[in-house]
């Protein structure tokens, strides 16, 4: 019947084709052999005859499985080996046809299409929906691709529906069990499938992952391997999790469409199957689903009894907050507190999450338990109260009784407790880092990775990478961080992909951070993947991506994103609870650098000295855990701000004072970058050799790689910086890296650049304003609106500073202002 109509459809664009061959077809009878191959032969003989090359035929076969069978798969088998240079063929089938097509492969004659390469992209989803005049914010586009997960078949039907309800002024959400996707789903795919393959279906579409062996836990049966390959073989909506082939997930469209519906005579209710899935989690070892599974099935005592077969070490090295914190919203308080071991891991769970309110109040439980029957356990419970109760302290700024807790915790923790010691350490040498004692600090570091390694817990040991980074880091030995950020990133390459980690989202983010500093383009990529990890996870530690994000962003002159991304951050804070301690100080900092790149130097004067009197040398908080050296980075922007301001004199003498407290800190970074500075202020009032000598400083320190303090030099000083890196006798890393950054020599019979005058009087905070806008294009009017000050001023401002700088046209004072480092 298949080639019958076959012919029929080539006769219409080669009339008189095959008629011979039509009759034999017709007078064939069933019972009766037939040498379709012979058939064919003599067919494609004849259409040869009559095709052309320069108009090639293309031959359309849609929806192929409909019609697959032995022997049709044999005939095109036949087709395809035979198949005439002037014909193309397009096949679309749900599943692959057994045909051989190694020979056409080997040949390029073949492009396969599979699920994933027809699935549309972001980039292919908004011009879909542009092409239909719709019109969604971005985070809507993006849950509307997470939900389809680029299935054109199913976006096209909700397309369909928001037309019909765009008049009522409706929003329709984009779900499997309604509407025509429904309607589809329904008669394409699952009433096409056996009766026990759609049993299958509906008794297993609670399950948010499985595999053969618990689909037959949960139905009492032996044939799901069986079922999940006739699904895989008819691609029924099947999503694959891992490369062995042994986990999956059904598409979200279709798993709403199954949970929506619940097929007649589905005996077991869902408790059950969560019930049944609980105790096979539970004796595969895997404790965390096993977990989910009871709280599923609604028995929350069977699930804190599972809980507390976790060990702190799993759940300290884990780190997935939003897990945890999941859990302990379906566990009742009483049940929270039921146990010394709920008390802790629950504990640990809130301190990590930055509750700290609520870690204290869980901790304080603990009194019940004491005394303990025997003197060992007394003095285990008291190390492990000490050794969270120290962590706590030191999220809450109390680095005295942080240090005093975690110290005498190291000396009571019993041997097998390495969870909470590794806690200590980590703590200790976060205070150490406050302190400016990096020596300590990486001794501290040294321990953490040995017991790691002494205890083969891969997650704790990148976890002491990670620690080892930062110090690295603060020491000015950038490429020696990121050595240890890829050795971090190595460990944890074996993790399941589709599962998020704390650590993996922190080295993520920290190498995006690293790269910055080297100024490689790579950087946000690897942020924004860090990032996209840690929310998942409800990491705190996205806050240093988003500050180190926003902060590039404002580099590359779009500061309305990065305000953006520092508002989204605070929002997120707020989301998670986190106490301002943590980010408030990070984020004002970051707002302070932008400000001042913008030249709003009232908002940066305003907050700057704010920040000083708190987080500074005489201040009296304790720098936040993700920002240990703040002090010194304050005091960075104060210098910047006394610039901008004119203050030249001031900001010397902060820069010089910086560098010398930095460098007794062991903050050699902070202290290139206050050198950097010096050598461009030096520079900009005319003592080059002083600045000179300061960038020869400069060079010999930054040989651990870091770039990003020269960045102004770059900008503003390009020819001089050039002529200084070339005078250098030596090639190194640095040297040729800064090099590189440079834009090209202009070769010019013209003198050499002049070198800029000082100012002989600075300018005004609102005159520096209005140079800004002025360097960013902005006209009289449009300066006059955002400064919300008259036109007359604007003018006003623009005379005085014309008269200050020397020049008399905008584009001049533009130059000149950023010759003297006015403008960044």
């Amino acid at each position: 019947r298949f080639l019958e109509r076959l012919l029929q459809g080539l006769q219409q664009f080669y009339p008189g084709l095959g008629e011979e061959a039509l009759g034999l077809l017709k007078m064939r009878q069933r019972h009766q052999p037939f040498a379709f191959e012979q058939w064919l032969d003599g067919l494609l003989d004849e259409l040869t005859q009559q095709l052309d090359d320069d108009q090639p035929l293309l031959l359309v076969l849609d929806d192929y499985h409909l019609a697959q069978g032995p022997v049709l798969d044999r005939c095109l088998q036949f087709f395809l080996n035979h198949l005439p240079s002037g014909v193309l063929l397009l096949v679309t089938s749900r599943q692959r046809p057994d045909w051989h097509l190694a020979r056409l492969r080997l040949s390029r004659q073949l492009l396969e299409l599979n699920e994933q390469d027809l699935r549309l992209t972001a980039a292919e989803l908004d011009a879909l929906l542009a092409s239909q005049g719709a019109r969604l914010e971005q985070q809507q586009v993006s849950g509307i691709l997470q939900r389809s997960e680029g299935w054109i078949a199913g976006l096209r039907l909700w397309l369909l529906a928001v037309e019909e309800l765009a008049e009522a002024g409706e929003v329709l959400q984009l779900h499997g069990g309604e509407g025509l996707i429904r309607e589809y789903l329904l008669e394409e795919v699952i009433e096409r499938q056996p009766v026990e393959v759609q049993q299958f279906l509906y008794e297993t579409a609670c399950m948010e992952r499985f595999c053969a062996e618990l689909c037959d836990a949960v139905r009492d049966s032996h044939d799901s391997a069986a079922i999940i390959r006739q699904l895989q073989a008819n691609q029924v909506f099947l999503v694959p999790l891992d490369e062995q082939g042994r986990w999956f997930r059904y598409h979200h469209l279709f798993s709403d469409l199954l949970n929506a519906r619940p097929a007649d005579g589905v005996s077991r209710s869902r408790g059950s199957a969560h019930l049944r899935a609980c105790r096979w989690f539970a004796a595969q070892g895997m404790l965390d689903a096993a977990i989910e599974q009871a709280l599923l099935a609604g028995q929350a005592d069977v699930a804190a009894s599972l809980v507390q077969n976790l060990s702190e070490e799993q759940i300290l090295a884990e780190q997935n907050i939003a897990m945890l914190l999941r859990w302990k919203t379906n566990l009742p308080d009483d049940l929270l507190a039921s146990t010394p071991r709920l008390i802790m891991l629950y504990g640990w769970a809130l301190a990590l999450a930055c509750q700290l309110d609520a870690a204290q109040e869980l901790l304080d439980q603990l009194a019940r338990f004491l005394p303990a029957a025997e003197p060992a356990a007394q003095r285990s419970l008291l190390a492990q109260w000490q050794a969270l109760d120290g962590v706590i302290a030191r999220g809450r700024g109390d680095g005295v009784r942080a240090e005093r807790q975690c110290s005498e915790a190291l000396a009571g923790l019993p041997a097998e407790r390495y969870g909470p010691h590794f806690m200590c350490l980590s703590a200790l040498s976060n205070l150490a880092m406050v302190r400016g004692d990096l020596w300590r600090a990486r001794g501290l570091n040294r321990d953490a990775l040995e017991l790691a390694q002494r205890i083969d817990n891969p997650l704790l040991e990148a976890l002491a990478h990670y620690e080892r980074a930062r110090v690295l880091q603060a020491r000015g030995e950038v490429l020696r961080a990121q050595e240890e950020v890829h050795q971090g990133l190595l460990l944890v390459q074996r993790l399941p992909a589709q599962r998020s980690y704390s650590v993996r989202a922190r080295l993520t983010i920290y190498e995006g951070y690293l790269l910055s500093l080297r100024l490689q383009p790579q950087a946000v990529e690897r942020l924004r993947v860090g990032i996209a990890e840690a929310r998942a996870c409800r990491d705190v530690g996205a806050l240093i991506g988003y500050c180190v994000l926003a902060s590039l962003e404002g580099r590359d002159g779009r500061p309305a994103e990065a305000f953006a991304l520092l508002g989204e951050a605070e929002r997120l804070m707020h989301v998670w609870d986190v106490p301002a301690i943590y980010y408030l100080a990070m984020i004002t900092l970051i707002k302070c650098e932008l400000w001042l790149r913008q030249g709003q130097v009232e908002l940066a004067a305003a907050w700057l000295p704010q920040l000083a009197e708190t987080y500074g040398e005489q201040g009296r908080a304790l720098a936040p855990e993700f920002h240990p050296q703040l002090a010194l980075h304050i005091d960075l922007q104060q210098a910047a701000l006394e610039r901008l301001q004119g203050e030249l004199e001031h900001a010397e003498r902060r820069l010089r004072a910086l560098q010398q407290r930095a460098q007794g800190l062991g903050g050699q970074l902070v202290g290139l970058a206050a050198q950097a500075q010096l050598a461009q202020l030096l520079k900009q009032t005319g003592r080059e050799r002083e600045a000179q000598q300061q960038l020869d400083s400069c060079l010999d320190l930054a040989q651990g790689g870091a770039l990003l303090p020269f960045i102004e030099l770059v900008q503003h000083q390009p020819q001089w910086l050039r002529e200084c890196l070339q005078e250098r006798a030596s090639s190194c890393l640095v040297r040729d890296a800064l090099l590189a950054l440079l834009p090209a020599q202009q070769h010019s019979a013209e003198s050499p650049e002049a070198e800029p005058e000082p100012l002989t009087e600075k300018l005004s905070g609102r005159e520096l304003a209005v140079l800004q806008l002025i360097a960013r294009g902005c006209s009289n009017q449009e300066i006059s609106e955002r400064l919300f000050i008259s036109l007359h001023t604007v003018k006003t401002h623009a005379r005085h500073i014309n008269s200050k700088l020397g020049v008399e046209r905008r584009t001049q004072a533009v130059a000149r202002a950023k010759g003297l480092g006015l403008l960044r």
